[in-house]
């Protein structure tokens, strides 16, 4: 997932610092709604001629890592 990870870029000058692609202006947020909406990998990628089928892999990582990093708080009583 490391190798993944390497494709995501953030920069406070791009896209208002949101994790993108490298090279791109595609942020992870867009590619995961996307896909949350109903496209497919091959829907995104005609749709994004710059885009790699390891680029929407990096973006699922990135969001799944930062998940990993999430503290729940549960309520025991």
């Amino acid at each position: 997932m490391g190798d993944l990870l390497k494709r995501i870029a953030i920069d406070s000058k791009v896209m208002a610092g949101k994790p993108v692609i490298k090279g791109t202006r595609l942020t992870v947020e867009h590619i995961l709604r996307e896909l949350a909406g109903g496209m497919t990998a091959s829907d995104l990628l005609d749709a994004h001629p710059r885009l790699t089928p390891e680029d929407i892999r990096a973006a699922c990582a990135y969001a799944a890592a930062r998940l990993a990093e999430e503290q729940i708080l549960v309520d025991v009583e």
